[in-house]
């Protein structure tokens, strides 16, 4: 009920909204060599979804296994991360969900000489791409989606339907792939990309900070 309930509420924010315009996995330091990444018009994109479990300077992201832990991490404000389903064979196709604690962290979520897009950034791409409504087909993989709802991934971007993390509940997997920007909306709310398998747009919302999310780097 908890995923259904989520699922209509995201749809219905995509429809009401207002739009706009990879990395290997982790060492010590948080420093990967990033071979995966695309340029498309004057930024440098990963092509994958983050995958790091350690902040720039080193110090563990704590992961979040159940409900009750997840939960806990977001009232208190604190940077959290979770696999899919707690399912690592997922985490290796989708990367990490982090909540946005994670991403506003001051040690630094992305590795060296990356960082989490700000709201503009992610317009300034969406904008390159031929704006909203034809940006999210270029950007969407060719295959993966939800009823045949793939894109052209002209773009090479790859996004991927890595679905999210409520409250506590999982959904959506294969039908959304949704990514954090590093930009507040609000106290509670900060800005995100979301592409859809019904949909060849983009859309811009904002969600609880709680939640949790893809994330996406640029370069510096």
């Amino acid at each position: 009920m908890k995923i259904f309930i989520l699922s209509i509420i995201l749809m219905a924010a995509m429809m009401l909204a207002s739009c706009t315009g990879g990395s290997t996995k982790d060492n010590e330091s948080n420093e990967t060599k990033v071979s995966n990444e695309v340029t498309i018009g004057k930024q440098v994109w990963m092509t994958k979804n983050l995958d790091v479990d350690k902040f720039r300077n080193g110090d563990v992201i704590p992961e979040a296994k159940t409900e009750g832990e997840w939960k806990a991490y977001g009232d208190a404000g604190e940077a959290a991360w979770c696999y899919y389903d707690n399912d690592r064979k997922k985490g290796e196709k989708y990367g990490k969900l982090y909540n946005w604690h994670a991403v506003n962290d001051p040690r630094g979520l992305a590795p060296k000489g990356w960082h989490v897009p700000t709201d503009e950034e992610w317009t300034i791409l969406t904008d390159y791409l031929g704006g909203v409504e034809k940006a999210g087909a270029k950007m969407k993989s060719k295959n993966g989606w939800y009823d045949n709802g793939n894109g052209t991934n002209s773009s090479a971007f790859s996004g991927l339907p890595g679905g999210l993390r409520g409250s506590g509940a999982f959904g959506s997997i294969g039908e959304i792939g949704i990514w954090w920007s590093s930009t507040e909306n609000s106290t509670s709310n900060a800005w995100l990309r979301n592409l859809n398998f019904s949909y060849g747009n983009v859309f811009r919302n904002n969600f609880n900070k709680k939640f949790g999310f893809s994330v996406r780097c640029l370069r510096d």
